[in-house]
């Protein structure tokens, strides 16, 4: 075998390794969100900071439909200016809890995406979310890290390759989106 066709092979081994259950833990987390009109944050560093942009946008524009309620998902990765005041003045670690100070209301779901599972951003928001009665899951890999503890749901990519993993949790978002456009339209799928 080739080097291409072993990483592929791997890539489509962890993908088909994901835990079932845990990802319909994950749609009804946000399906409930959404059906309460709540607020879904996503957070992330690097390529997961890129994978909660592209999410909350597929989601957010793909789940739209007309007479329906719209989902109402926030990446705190988004804004650069106030993600770099915080982490110039207060601390990196903070960068994310700290917009939720002004944005977060109990009941609202925060998705903390990490391949190591161990992003000390991520892990500090997740249990600031859980004081403040709010919903947590973890789109995470590498065995969860200490991140997976902190969530109500949390679906680990099996797999201790970073690659593999941001390629999973890319397919991960895709079949999210999938499954709440329909749901969004009225379609009932799992």
């Amino acid at each position: 075998m080739s080097f291409a066709s072993d990483y592929l092979a791997e890539t489509a081994r962890v993908i088909t390794s994901f835990d079932e259950a845990a990802i319909a833990g994950l749609v009804t987390l946000i399906e409930d969100a959404w059906r309460a009109g709540r607020r879904i944050f996503l957070c992330g560093n690097g390529g997961s900071a890129s994978l909660a942009t592209h999410l909350a946008c597929d989601l957010n524009k793909n789940c739209a439909h007309p007479g329906r309620p719209r989902m109402k998902l926030i990446a705190l990765t988004d804004n650069v200016p106030t993600i770099t005041a915080y982490a110039n003045d207060v601390s990196y670690a903070e960068v994310f809890r700290e917009q939720l100070e002004n944005l977060f209301e109990a009941g609202d779901l925060v998705i903390g995406i990490s391949g190591s599972g161990n992003s000390e951003n991520v892990v500090r928001t997740l249990a600031w979310a859980r004081e403040q009665g709010g919903r947590t899951a973890g789109i995470l890999a590498m065995g969860g890290g200490r991140c997976a503890p902190l969530c109500d749901v949390a679906v680990i990519a099996p797999t201790d390759d970073m690659q593999h993993a941001e390629d999973a949790h890319a397919v991960l978002g895709h079949l999210l989106m999938k499954v709440f456009s329909r749901k969004v339209a009225g379609d009932d799928v799992g």
